[in-house]
């Protein structure tokens, strides 16, 4: 499994996926075994990575998880195989903003679009239960969140104000408490009250 985790790791370095921060997955795994989670919803599954990062932590935790991209689905289905684990991650080959996903879920991971973040969070929060929590990753993007002064071109511009955007709203939101972490590229973390 090991073998597996790195051949992930350097395809996405190669190929430029982009998979979570060692750090910030080991800090979500690490909550999620904490927290006893079984039933995950992963928007963005890139190749498979967190996923299977996360079904690896307890046989129990069955993941549904999302993606859009032909290729990056292809490798995914492939890298789920490889890893044994068909039977705790099922991989849905479409747009998270149309597909429609049944069921409840002790976990949304959002780790997708970054300029989406708002809708995703607004399309799939009703699959969550009471006392749920929402991830996602990639809050500071690069420090550009924070130091916007470096900001260079007007897409990337765009991109950062949106995730700034998504970091107010979920201060703003009243039915969940959010926490903000350091780790990998910036972790918040909302639990519906």
């Amino acid at each position: 499994m090991e073998d597996l985790i790195r051949e992930m790791e350097e395809y996405a370095k190669i190929n430029d996926v982009p998979i979570m921060q060692h750090e910030g997955i080991d800090f979500m795994c690490n909550f999620i075994k904490k927290n006893n989670i079984k039933n995950i919803l992963e928007i963005g599954s890139a190749i498979g990575y967190s996923a299977i990062r996360m079904a690896k932590l307890n046989p129990n935790i069955k993941i549904v998880t999302v993606e859009r991209d032909d290729i990056r689905y292809q490798k995914a289905v492939e890298n789920i195989k490889k890893a044994k684990m068909e039977n705790q991650i099922t991989i849905i080959h479409g747009d998270a903003l149309e597909t429609v996903i049944d069921g409840e879920f002790d976990m949304l991971f959002i780790d997708a679009a970054k300029a989406q973040y708002i809708k995703f969070f607004e399309r799939y929060e009703k699959n969550l239960v009471k006392n749920g929590y929402v991830i996602t990753d990639n809050l500071k993007f690069h420090g550009f969140v924070e130091h916007r002064e470096l900001v260079t071109s007007r897409n990337l511009r765009q991109l950062v104000t949106k995730i700034g955007k998504f970091v107010d709203y979920l201060k703003n939101r009243d039915d969940f408490e959010t926490k903000f972490f350091d780790f990998g590229d910036g972790v918040g973390i909302s639990r519906k009250k």
